[in-house]
């Protein structure tokens, strides 16, 4: 039953809020504090400030927490998914609805229309991620981890996520 009630908790906060982290977090609390009571007011608060000093979207950080404090790792888990599932859901609507109208010329001219602006954002990405390992790390090892990654991505075929385990380690080895 305390599976359902994190299930509940989360998916329904933000299901309903608008507007990411700081729309979620107060619906989140009145779900935690208020409805199912697993945390004082200064325990949430303790909970919004940790996940505040780390990376990445606050409520998936704090779902993850108050999961993991109200049913261990299990509940972890179920809130996770609950945070995700609105959006999994939703993309999961707009996915059928392209699929429906794929032959469509309206929906090809869109796709003809995002596709050179992704390549653009994606490019412009790469060159502030050059930029910062040439600052941080230094010219020699950016252009060794750079010919590297793209031997082996394009002659070797080996896939991105080995080979950007690879550089975390080189990393750690060599400027860690």
């Amino acid at each position: 039953m305390i599976y359902l009630s994190l299930f509940s908790a989360f998916f329904v906060a933000n299901m309903i809020g608008y507007g990411g982290g700081p729309a979620i977090i107060p619906l989140i609390e009145a779900e935690v504090v208020g409805r199912f009571g697993w945390m004082t007011a200064s325990e949430f608060a303790k909970t919004l400030a940790i996940g505040n000093a780390l990376p990445s979207p606050i409520a998936t950080k704090m779902a993850g927490q108050i999961g993991y404090d109200v049913a261990g790792f299990p509940g972890a888990a179920v809130a996770l998914f609950a945070t995700a599932a609105p959006s999994l859901l939703l993309m999961l609507a707009a996915l059928g609805v392209i699929l429906k109208f794929k032959d469509s010329p309206r929906v090809k001219r869109m796709s003809s229309w995002v596709r050179p602006v992704i390549t653009v954002l994606m490019a412009i990405l790469v060159l502030s991620f050059f930029k910062e390992s040439m600052a941080a790390a230094g010219a020699y090892h950016t252009a060794i981890l750079a010919v590297a990654a793209a031997i082996a991505l394009v002659r070797f075929k080996i896939h991105p996520a080995l080979v950007v385990s690879s550089s975390l380690f080189y990393g750690a080895l060599f400027l860690g």
